[in-house]
């Protein structure tokens, strides 16, 4: 029998299909979702559901609703969809959802994303253990795959998530952009029609020039990663050669947004965590912000500067998420290009970030690279990843290396330096990797430091 440790960890469910993942697997998490639901005090009667372009999608999401309809539950299935627009459908018709979708893995990966009514997150604090507990029961037990009567309805709601997001940020009086987006053959190329262009709402001041939006689970371009460079270069050339604004790139189901301004360089998740920030800030002074460790230092010292109240959280949406409900925050960003809105139900949708950030850029006259200076203030190293057999014994030596560090453990080791010079160095979830994320004041610092850290972790 499978074990379900392994596709079942600290955020969502992520496993290669079949081997790991199948409808079996599906079906009993679908049972065991609405057990745990209601063991918690929830008693849905309904929840809906959704699959990105993966080949193995439908399949495992009828599975799913198979599971879900034996334990008594009605499935709303609006089919196609980026993450985003299922946490639209959970926080508007107030549901529990699941998201089937691995996010930018592999083709052979699939996996779902689980939330409570109102895009309420389920992680290891809040469920998914006993979920994979549960499933792993019902895997056990034959008498569990008794067939009933499928009650499932279709519905279309992407015109409707389309005209949410759109009345949250207005984009209809700003000057004329022009905007390459790199879909990555995601779900990108399935709403980014229905949000920034004509296909259901009227038309913007924006000229979208689509690559990669032909839907592809099998990632023929490149794959759906926009944090690993290689996957920029389609979108930079482009942005280059055809004299655009701003380039804008999706991850396979479409939640994280990446920048690239009117040279074709990026522009660092932080500097839009803080962009974003300043913008809601100024509509909800003195509101509580949320970043994760690893962003960049700019990030509270800019939120500090704006009005707003940081408030530093672990790497991880269900962390954030649990963290923007507890304080009512208005805005919360990620290093890996996640960002989190209160009028999104405290869910993350990159969608709704790069309307802001072109809402910030077509409201002024200066260029994107300039414009977004203001945000970057320091260097940094960008996540590295190094392949160790012990994390635990590869940080205690780095830690034992830095003497005259502040060392935290809020999530992994943070070490911090009198110069601003600090870096963080956590355990993979999912892997046995050890995460290295490094920021100075200058570039040879962070080189220097970079490099101290990186001999001791791989010697």
């Amino acid at each position: 029998m499978l074990d379900l440790s392994q596709i079942i960890k600290a955020y969502d469910v992520r496993g290669v299909v079949p081997d790991q993942f199948n409808e079996p697997v599906a079906r009993a998490i679908g049972t065991a979702f609405i057990e745990m639901l209601r063991e918690s005090g929830d008693d849905p009667d309904r929840i809906v559901v959704a699959h990105d372009m993966r080949e193995s999608g439908p399949g495992l999401t009828a599975a799913f609703a198979r599971g879900v309809n034996a334990a008594g539950v009605d499935v709303i299935n609006i089919g196609l969809a980026s993450t985003d627009q299922l946490y639209y459908a959970s926080g508007a018709k107030q549901l529990p959802g699941a998201m089937f979708t691995a996010s930018h893995n592999p083709a052979q990966y699939n996996g779902i994303k689980l939330c409570r009514a109102g895009a309420r997150p389920v992680g290891q604090d809040s469920g998914l253990i006993v979920v994979r507990e549960r499933a792993q029961q019902l895997l056990g037990d034959l008498n569990a795959e008794a067939d009933v009567p499928p009650r499932v309805e279709q519905r279309d709601l992407l015109g409707d998530y389309a005209a949410h997001l759109r009345s949250l940020v207005d984009l209809s009086g700003i000057r004329p952009l022009k905007v390459i987006v790199d879909a990555g053959n995601g779900m990108g190329g399935h709403t980014i029609p229905a949000v920034l262009g004509d296909q259901v709402l009227p038309a913007l001041p924006l000229t979208i020039v689509p690559l990669f939006f032909e839907l592809d689970g099998s990632f023929p371009n490149h794959e759906a990663n926009p944090l690993d460079p290689k996957n920029l270069v389609d979108l930079q050339n482009a942005v280059r050669k055809q004299g655009a604004d701003i380039g804008l790139a999706f991850d396979g189901d479409a939640d994280r947004c990446f920048v690239v301004d009117e040279n074709g360089d990026p522009v660092s998740p932080s500097a839009i965590t803080a962009l974003v920030a300043t913008r809601e800030l100024a509509k909800f002074p003195g509101s509580t912000v949320i970043h994760n460790l690893i962003t960049s230092a700019a990030v509270p010292e800019i939120i500090l500067e704006s009005g707003g109240k940081p408030v530093r959280s672990r790497v991880g949406h269900s962390f954030i998420k649990a963290e923007m409900a507890e304080t009512n925050a208005v805005f919360g960003g990620e290093h890996s290009a996640h960002y989190y809105f209160r009028d999104f139900w405290f869910a993350d949708t990159g969608m709704l970030a790069a309307m802001h950030v072109l809402a910030a850029l077509g409201e002024q006259d200066l260029p994107l690279s300039e414009f977004a200076a203001d945000y970057e203030r320091y260097t940094a190293s960008g996540e590295i990843n190094s392949t160790v057999a012990d994390a635990a014994a590869k940080s205690a030596e780095v830690r034992a290396a830095f003497p005259d560090a502040q060392v935290d453990d809020l999530d992994g080791l943070t070490f911090s330096f009198e110069d601003g010079s600090w870096f963080n160095l956590r355990a993979s979830n999912t892997e046995p990797l050890l995460r290295l994320n490094v920021e100075a004041p200058d570039p040879a610092r962070m080189a220097s430091l970079r490099d101290d850290v990186l001999a001791i972790v791989r010697g």
